[in-house]
């Protein structure tokens, strides 16, 4: 992903695993569990200040803003059911998140800021 070459680290894994999570979301439940194909289209921007990726799939409408966080988070990991934090961690992994249904797609955009443009909020 070339936009996002010059992201450190952290920022780079925390967006990867955001995009990996709602994608793979799209292909099991939206496609997989519901017994239909679909298409999942992927580009990205950046800019000095950000990047930009938008993950946009055919699947049913799913807002992922609308999963609401598990509820056991303060409990000892081995008292807590298994599964329910893969979006909870994508959505407070990237800097800022947005979901729009456009047309016959589900249209999410992750962007995360350059850590240059963080120490310049700070």
């Amino acid at each position: 992903m070339r936009a996002a070459r010059d992201l450190d680290r952290a920022t780079a894994y925390r967006l990867r695993l955001a995009v990996d999570e709602i994608a793979t979301n799209a292909i099991v439940h939206g496609y997989g569990e519901a017994g239909r194909e679909g298409i999942l289209r992927i580009r990205a921007d950046s800019d000095e200040r950000a990047v930009r990726i938008i993950l946009e799939d055919s699947g049913p409408p799913y807002d992922p803003r609308e999963t609401l966080p598990p509820d056991d988070l303060g409990r000892p990991l081995e008292e807590r059911q298994v599964g329910g934090l893969g979006v909870f961690l994508a959505l407070r992994g990237v800097d800022e998140f947005r979901y729009e249904r456009v047309g016959a797609w589900n249209r999410n955009v992750f962007i995360v800021k350059r850590k240059t443009a963080r120490t310049a909020d700070a």
